[in-house]
């Protein structure tokens, strides 16, 4: 039968040595660490990148602009499907008018079911040109969560790869210092001289 006892590394013991007492005070760091300092370092991670992908759809935003555009052209056959599904975009012609009731036509990407005569919502650079639209608000917090997640998952792995490397540490001195005190009490229990 194995008795536990716990505490032991905490008070004065015999048996107790410097690593037990390093080791005992590595685990309440690690401990701390992992259940305060990761969630901590997430959430700030977390909203540092909230931030920089709010810049971000701001800057987007201020460089593109929407239209309402005609299907002009057929889409093309749909791709084989594929099992598992994806969303697959088409680009197709379509057209709109400006402010000055000039007509333009482009090629752009259209979502699948889009059919000749629909309209769309076609995003355009300063240029003109179709571009993807910005980041909405569901692209911005699944950015900040997935970053946040990151940040609080490196910092736990940083902990207990630290915390490994300390017991390994630990273990050699413990064994070390074993070595030590054998060397001094083995000859009176044994008989034999060092």
């Amino acid at each position: 039968m194995r008795a536990s006892v716990r505490g032991w590394r905490w008070r004065r013991n015999p048996l107790r040595r410097r690593s037990d007492v390093v080791e005992a005070w590595t685990a309440l760091a690690v401990t701390l660490t992992l259940f305060l300092g990761a969630p901590l370092l997430g959430a700030l991670t977390g909203w540092w990148a909230h931030g920089q992908a709010r810049a971000v759809q701001r800057a987007e935003l201020a460089g593109r602009h929407r239209v309402h555009a005609e299907v002009a052209g057929r889409r093309p056959d749909p791709p084989p499907s594929v099992r598992g599904g994806g969303r697959h975009t088409y680009r197709v012609a379509v057209r709109w008018s400006d402010a000055d009731h000039r007509a333009h036509t482009l090629v752009a990407r259209v979502p699948p079911g889009t059919r000749q005569g629909d309209t769309v919502d076609v995003w355009l650079d300063p240029g003109g040109r179709s571009v993807p639209p910005p980041p909405d608000e569901t692209a911005v917090w699944q950015h900040t969560v997935a970053l946040g997640a990151c940040g609080a998952c490196g910092a736990a792995a940083v902990v207990l790869l630290a915390r490994s490397l300390v017991g390994r540490v630990a273990l050699r001195h413990r064994l070390a210092e074993w070595e030590r005190e054998w060397a001094r009490t083995g000859p009176r229990w044994s008989g034999r001289r060092a």
